[in-house]
């Protein structure tokens, strides 16, 4: 009786490029955003949640980053640099069994006033978006996109 080879041990470094799973990461990524952009037309975004424990997240935003202004245009090299990579990990790393997908990517708008597009999304883990999302939508910041929504569905007079 011949003994079973040993399984390989995975090494992201050498593996190939599976073309498949990228395209269905990219779906589900695009997915969520367009999802969100739905919901924020047909909600305010100052009445919406996003998770079970806004409340808690916007208050450890607030202590964890007193510096981050919800209506400020965000620095994706500071947010990415090597400083600011260890303080959102850190953040991040306290959702880890709370939220569900804490760590998967998904797009995020610089900026609040303006709608998704290419020079102005960025791709973050879920956690900093609930963040930063959670944040906009306390402060009202995003209210305009359903009363856009609401404008363009009305009837001209």
């Amino acid at each position: 009786m011949s003994e079973a080879p040993a399984p390989k041990t995975f090494n992201a470094e050498e593996a190939d490029n599976l073309e498949d799973i990228e395209k269905q990461f990219a779906v589900k990524v695009v997915q969520h955003m367009q999802t969100y952009w739905a919901i924020l037309e047909k909600v305010k975004g100052s009445a919406l949640r996003l998770t079970k424990m806004d409340e808690e997240i916007y208050e450890h935003l607030k202590t964890d980053f007193p510096e981050f202004d919800p209506a400020a245009t965000i620095d994706e090299d500071e947010m990415k640099s090597k400083a600011g990579k260890e303080r959102w990990r850190k953040f991040m790393m306290a959702y880890e069994k709370k939220v569900d997908d804490y760590n998967f990517g998904t797009m995020l708008r610089t900026n609040p006033k303006l709608e998704y597009g290419q020079e102005e999304t960025i791709f973050v883990p879920r956690m900093q978006f609930y963040a930063v999302e959670i944040a906009r939508n306390k402060l009202g910041l995003n209210d305009w996109i359903y009363e856009q929504a609401q404008k363009e569905k009305a009837p001209s007079a």
